[in-house]
């Protein structure tokens, strides 16, 4: 890989857009899990500014030292499993968190209960399972390639573990007779192997097509609206859990930029949702989070540079 800016659009496990810009090949290579698509030059390699490699500890990136490794990261995903269970138990008259058809992240509705039995819905990768065996593979340098991905989906059964906090969040759901439903850019082609891994993991039950829902399952590939629709014409879907915006709608990635998608998660409308509906779990790995360059990332107004000289 050279140090062109990589573009990427992950499509397996989840629809996340990655922009990689001038990173050690080691890091993008970890970074871009699911689905390369492209890789092209800048019209102008001037105006796209070199962001400086990562740091890393004996070759791991600084992210998956993270996300894998720290009790800090285990005590964020705690946390967020915490208030996720005490936001459905506090609940005396359950409300949809899912979006109605029609909606906008600026006047969002939600779609109706009635009588519909709860449910709550989550992504599975960095979101109740974490991908340890992958990453160990990708942290070596690996470049990603969707047959190594699907041969993870089928043969990675083992080298995984629950994400801290979601067995046992998933069992007191369970428990108050929230029905546990899955919603992954897994493929439906794996289908087995899928249900395999997260009981394996001891998250289950998962059952293709009633708990557990696949990219492939309907015509909108990795977008999770429309499987998102069919659950919650079927339940009440109560809470939802994610590493991605996706995981909460698709209008997050609706061609925003870096700057307005993180002010429609800060708008009223929206931020009312994250810890009473949503809830989010940390991953600095990959996905739609890593995307925007120096200059988007620290606009004018808050730059500073030492005077005298000194760096």
């Amino acid at each position: 890989m050279n140090a062109l800016p990589l573009s990427c659009e992950r499509r397996s496990p989840g629809s996340r857009v990655l922009r990689v810009v001038s990173w050690a090949p080691a890091f993008a290579g970890a970074l871009a899990l699911q689905g390369c698509v492209s890789v092209s030059a800048p019209t102008s390699i001037a105006s796209s500014p070199s962001i400086a490699a990562p740091v890393t500890v004996d070759g791991v990136p600084a992210g998956m030292q993270y996300l894998y490794a720290s009790g800090e990261a285990a005590a964020v995903s705690i946390q967020s499993w915490n208030a996720l269970v005490g936001y459905v138990r506090a609940q005396r008259t359950p409300n949809s968190v899912v979006l109605a058809q029609g909606a906008s992240l600026a006047v969002p509705t939600w779609t109706t209960c009635g009588t519909k039995p709860k449910a709550a819905v989550f992504d599975v990768d960095e979101t109740v399972l974490l991908n340890l065996g992958f990453e160990y593979d990708a942290s070596s340098g690996q470049a990603w390639s969707d047959p190594r991905w699907q041969e993870w989906e089928r043969t990675g059964v083992k080298q995984v573990a629950p994400v801290p906090g979601a067995l046992a969040a998933l069992t007191q759901l369970r428990a108050m007779g929230v029905t546990v439903i899955f919603n992954t850019n897994r493929s439906a082609a794996n289908a087995a192997q899928t249900e395999a891994t997260i009981e394996a993991a001891g998250l289950g039950p998962a059952r293709h097509g009633e708990t557990l829902f696949l990219a492939g399952d309907d015509a909108m590939g990795s977008k999770k609206d429309g499987r998102r629709a069919t659950i919650a014409a079927k339940y009440c879907v109560v809470a939802m859990g994610g590493d991605q915006l996706g995981d909460f709608s698709d209008l997050f990635n609706a061609g925003q930029t870096p700057a307005a998608r993180r002010a429609t998660v800060q708008s009223p409308a929206i931020a009312a949702k994250w810890g009473a509906g949503w809830f989010v779990l940390p991953n600095p790995v990959y996905g739609t989070a890593l995307k925007g360059n120096r200059d988007e990332v620290f606009p004018p107004a808050v730059r500073w540079v030492p005077t005298g000289g000194a760096r």
